[in-house]
């Protein structure tokens, strides 16, 4: 398979029927076949072996195709098809040497290449020159005419025939003028297509519709050289612009664009060799689908390595893109220009869907880029959006105004920016973005809404904690039948007060009186919770409380003075008193009464505690229940319920239990008193005394000594008795006292006499210094009677702070 690079020739089907894809690649590619559109031309020449025709085509088109040595006698020269650029002729002009027919080379039977070939040179041929002898014209057994048989036969193969050129060219024109010729030239050729079978559809479908036909004549090559290259130069002059209107080839039909003709010769040939009827509006299609398709991959991959888009794409990945709609859209518009430049003369249905397809591949790319920006233009516009939301809060403006101002400005500002992300080309929806956007600022509005509005609620949460917490404390500290009355009403104000506040900060958020109404009644809630928690509080410390109530009024007075026990305050009344007082805290935290409704819980605790007899009279004649044997109080729901029947009960059995012992010691203590106070026998044993000791009374009188003994010995007993502090041993009981003045009485009476002996300082003798014996002694009795003041003042402040203490 031989190729001229230089003449720019090739054999595009050699003599076996093999097609030279890159012969016929390679030529077009050297003579920019591809860059024609539908500006281009092809010829082609048939005609009998060794008739002169690629010696005619030498010299019309200036190509170089091999021509028959005549004195190496005659013979095949061409072999298969052979295609070149014709030199010099506008508009591009590609010219096919056909191999000659009626060859003794392939015999007479082997006519199957000769009809392929005259097929395929009808399929994709402008023009076609039919070579053949001026002496055939008019003979019946000529070469010509199963030549023309052959072309005619198979042109009814081709269901839409593309209106092609025949030109006879009669060569070796005798003497005869062609005006002679001509005539009896085309009543042959018509004679021959009436007589050739045709489809039903085409019985009486005139030969003119079919072809063009043309007669030119030229002279002997051989004979009249000079003559015959003038007449083909004039020939040479019919083929420029020959596709124009009037020329050779202008009526053609069906032509196929030039950067697909080799695709389209290529399966042409695959169709004749398979021996197929040859539907050229059909091959047409398939040659403008698969050449559209390749134009369009090919665009699709030059738009994917292109530069621009390449950066236009990583730079829309991390950030917004000033003028991405522009950009884009104007490398979309590039990409799809060059696709039309390339497919404009293809056919138009196949063209349009591949540039659609190619335009939907293009946008479906792109597409992620712009759905990118859009997020970074979405994300931008919000970040901005909350800066300024909050910075317009920061500066005192109006929740509502705020909001409302910030959200228009700052989808105005989405807006703007999407008219600049714009692509014209593409039908791209943004508005689920935009509507996105809406949604992220609504939900960081009603956020932030949340979160102020929480913040507001909380402080005046705070504010009334404050306000009732101290006071509730207090009032259930000296809990009485007013302590309910009184927190209702401190409740009342100081809830006001927080509602008034509250509605006054609500005032700037836009929001719907269900809204105001629901965040107000919470402030209320949290209100009574604030009052239920703290008395729920104070309820699990009742016992406590009840015991410091009691321990207040039973060890002091109205004026809050300690009690002392002298035997003279009636203990009973007293401790009644207290414990009426601590059953009224009892009954007061037994249940939450924020409503003002009346309750009998005061009167069931003080029948059924205080006075245990008439509340088991009033059980036995009505024959009912312990009204503390329950879980629940009458009138009073469960959840306002603090201290339960049953509790109440066990709770004032542990708080008698706990405040009995400071009974007992009352009553212990003031019987002490008693006795402390009483140190004289009774009556009877004064008046026995003084009969039985009579006689030992008259001997002391008898005896001064005696009455001097008896009075040291009563100084003696008067130190040792104070010294010893006698009452305040004997203040613990009998027993106690006794072992305590056991082991504390022989060193009391050893130090008293060892100071009645010490010697007195030495003094100036005169009648003002007593004797030493006697100031010895004064001292001593100086002492045990101040120790005595001492011990007696130190015993009562004792106990005092011990009746304090029970």
């Amino acid at each position: 398979m031989a190729t001229s690079v230089e003449c720019s020739s090739t054999q595009l089907i050699d003599g076996d029927g093999s097609f030279n894809v890159t012969g016929i690649e390679q030529l077009i590619k050297e003579v920019k076949l591809n860059e024609c559109g539908l500006s281009y031309a092809v010829v082609s020449i048939m005609g009998p072996q060794s008739s002169g025709k690629s010696t005619l085509l030498n010299h019309l088109f200036h190509t170089n195709f091999r021509e028959m040595d005549a004195f190496k006698g005659r013979s095949q020269t061409t072999k298969g098809i052979w295609m070149a650029k014709c030199n010099g002729i506008e508009p591009c002009t590609v010219v096919m040497d056909l191999e000659g027919t009626d060859g003794r080379e392939r015999g007479e039977d082997d006519t199957a290449f000769e009809k392929q070939s005259a097929l395929f040179a009808l399929a994709v041929s402008d023009i076609v020159l039919i070579n053949m002898w001026c002496h055939d014209i008019g003979r019946e057994q000529a070469a010509n005419k199963p030549l023309l048989k052959t072309v005619f036969q198979v042109m009814m193969r081709l269901f839409s025939p593309r209106k092609t050129t025949l030109m006879f060219v009669i060569r070796d024109k005798t003497r005869t003028p062609l005006e002679n010729l001509e005539p009896v030239l085309r009543e042959d050729i018509q004679k021959i297509w009436d007589s050739v079978p045709k489809p039903e559809a085409h019985k009486e479908t005139p030969l003119s519709e079919f072809f063009h036909v043309e007669v030119v004549a030229l002279s002997s090559y051989e004979e009249k050289e000079e003559l015959f290259k003038e007449q083909v130069s004039n020939l040479r002059q019919r083929f420029f612009h020959s596709i124009a209107p009037g020329g050779l080839a202008g009526d053609r039909r069906g032509v196929v664009p030039a950067s697909g003709f080799s695709f389209s010769a290529q399966e042409i040939w695959k169709v004749i060799k398979e021996n197929k009827d040859l539907d050229l509006p059909a091959h047409k299609v398939m040659v403008a689908t698969v050449r559209c398709e390749e134009i369009a991959n090919e665009k699709y991959s030059s738009f994917t390595e292109c530069e621009s888009w390449c950066q236009l794409e990583e730079a829309s990945r991390s950030d917004l893109v000033s003028g991405f709609g522009k950009k884009l859209n104007s490398l979309l518009h590039t990409s799809l220009t060059k696709y039309d430049s390339e497919a404009t003369f293809f056919d138009e249905g196949v063209r349009s869907l591949k540039r659609k397809q190619l335009e939907e591949k293009l946008l479906q790319l792109a597409q992620p880029a712009h759905q990118a920006i859009l997020g970074h233009l979405r994300s931008g516009t919000l970040e901005k959006f909350k800066e300024a939301f909050e910075k317009a809060l920061n500066g005192g403006e109006k929740f509502s105004v705020a909001a409302r101002n910030c959200t228009e400005s700052y989808m105005a500002l989405f807006d703007e920016g999407y008219q600049d992300a714009f692509v014209e080309l593409a039908n791209w929806d943004s508005s689920k973005v935009r509507e996105k956007l809406r949604r992220d600022i609504d939900a960081h509005v009603a956020s932030v809404q949340a979160a102020k509005l929480a913040e507001l609620t909380s402080s005046y949460e705070v504010r009334v904690k404050e306000a009732l917490y101290g006071p509730v404390e207090s009032l259930f500290d000296g809990a009485n039948n007013e302590t309910w009355l009184s927190i209702r009403n401190l409740l009342r104000c100081e809830t006001e007060s927080a509602v008034r506040g509250l509605s006054s900060g609500l005032s700037g958020f836009d929001l719907d009186e269900n809204a105001r109404g629901k965040t107000i009644t919470t402030l209320e809630d949290y209100a009574k919770g604030v009052i239920e928690t703290k008395a729920r509080e104070e309820a699990g410390r009742v016992v406590v409380r009840m015991k410091d109530r009691f321990s207040n009024l039973f060890a002091y007075d109205a004026d809050s003075m300690p009690r002392v026990w002298t035997g003279k305050e009636d203990i009973r009344f007293i401790t009644k008193t207290a414990r009426v007082e601590c059953l009224k805290l009892l009954s007061v935290m037994a249940a939450i009464r924020l409503d003002d409704t009346a309750d009998n819980i005061e009167k069931i605790l003080f029948t059924a505690l205080l006075d245990p007899s008439s509340s088991a009279a009033a059980i036995k004649s009505n024959k009912a229940g312990d009204p503390l044997a329950s879980s629940t109080w009458d009138q009073i729901p469960p959840a306002k319920t603090m201290i339960t029947p049953v509790q109440c009960k066990t709770l004032w059995r542990q708080f008698m239990t706990e405040t009995e012992y400071s009974v007992t010691q009352a009553i212990s203590a003031q019987e002490a008193n008693r006795r402390s106070n009483n140190w004289l026998p009774p009556p009877w044993a004064i008046v026995a005394l003084l009969i039985l000791g009579f006689n030992e009374f008259m001997t002391v009188l008898r005896n001064p000594l005696y009455l001097g003994l008896i009075f040291v010995g009563y100084l003696v007993i008067k130190a040792a008795w104070v010294q010893l502090d006698i009452p305040g041993q004997f203040r613990y009981g009998i027993l106690a006292g006794l072992l305590s003045i056991s082991t504390k009485l022989i060193p009391t009476i050893m130090n008293i006499l060892r100071k009645l002996s010490e010697p007195a300082p030495v003094a100036t003798t005169g009648a003002n210094n007593p004797p030493r014996h006697l100031t010895a002694a004064t001292k001593a009795l100086e002492n045990g009677s101040t120790r005595s003041s001492t011990a007696s003042s130190g015993n009562k402040t004792e106990y005092s702070g011990h009746n304090k203490e029970q």
